[in-house]
């Protein structure tokens, strides 16, 4: 019986998984569905997750078990299964409803980007086509919900209003100094009508730098667990800060850097906006690309 902790719901609590239960690498993004089993490691069908063998891994990338999330909770849990934890028959309805909006909002911001990507994106030079849009990482954070979203186009942090707040007012394109741990950080109001309104933090644009989706995603997770690490503190935006980062490494590791160089692959203030606004400053309709009017036209439906 798998013993080891995994990426998904019920806390990471394997024993509380369905026989049915549906999950996801989240380097490759492979599926394991009990229904099929697993031709690779020969494993039959109908062959619950927590039940593959100690040494399975991902057939698809290699990665280890306890990397995979739950996509599909299934029925019900299984008999066995141990009681909910004290905690969660206690959590308020603040709470849960702050829960499932962490567990919702995933998909509604890929479902958005994909349309994107397909209808509006199709030929320009600045997407990265070995990328996929993919939103990582949403947990809630102070009655909000943080995570970030991968894009062939951009790397954003996002931040979502909780069911306690009213952003109906929020101004796209309006910029805001947001404190973590590590310092400030500057996001830029959006909204779209998949998602509605949200702030964004952009720390990647355009994605160049990133060879793989599995180097992408790893940048993500490092970069939203450095937003609580106090020991990198410094006054002043910080958004700016993992970009380059990310640079000294590549270029540490002999691969090129985007176009930009060290200034970065974000037009930050002190670059300065660029003269003609981008197509993806049109799609956003935020100012995410750039700091100037035009670029918070919204994109026609």
């Amino acid at each position: 019986m798998l013993t080891k902790r995994f990426e998904g719901s019920f806390l990471g609590d394997a024993a509380r998984l369905a026989p049915d239960a549906v999950l996801e690498c989240k380097i490759c993004w492979h599926v394991y569905d009990p229904a099929e089993g697993c031709d690779y490691w020969q494993v039959p069908a109908d062959t619950p997750f927590a039940d593959l063998p100690e040494d399975w891994r991902c057939p698809k990338c290699d990665g280890a078990r306890d990397q995979f999330m739950v996509i599909d909770a299934g029925g019900e849990t299984s008999p066995a299964s141990p009681p909910p934890p004290p905690a969660a028959t206690t959590q308020s309805g603040g709470e849960a409803r702050l829960q499932a909006l962490a567990a919702d909002m995933p998909g509604r911001f890929e479902a958005a980007f994909k349309e994107i990507h397909v209808g509006q994106m199709r030929g320009v030079p600045l997407l990265n086509e070995t990328l996929e849009v993919k939103a990582i990482g949403f947990r809630p954070h102070e009655a909000r919900v943080l995570g970030m979203l991968i894009t062939p186009w951009f790397m954003n942090i996002v931040l979502v209003p909780g069911p306690g707040d009213d952003w109906s007012a929020l101004v796209p394109g309006a910029k805001e100094l947001i404190g973590f741990p590590s310092g400030q950080y500057e996001f830029v109001g959006a909204n779209r009508p998949e998602t509605g309104p949200y702030k964004a933090c952009s720390l990647f644009s355009p994605m160049f730098d990133f060879t793989s989706m599995l180097q992408a995603t790893e940048t993500a997770r490092a970069a939203l667990a450095a937003l609580f690490d106090p020991a990198i503190r410094e006054e002043g935006d910080r958004s700016g800060e993992i970009r380059r980062a990310r640079e000294e490494a590549v270029q540490a590791e002999g691969e090129p850097v985007s176009p930009d160089g060290d200034a970065g692959s974000r037009p930050d203030a002190d670059n300065g906006p660029p003269a003609v606004p981008t197509r993806r400053a049109l799609i956003f309709g935020s100012g995410l690309a750039s700091g100037d009017t035009a670029s918070r036209e919204p994109v026609a439906s």
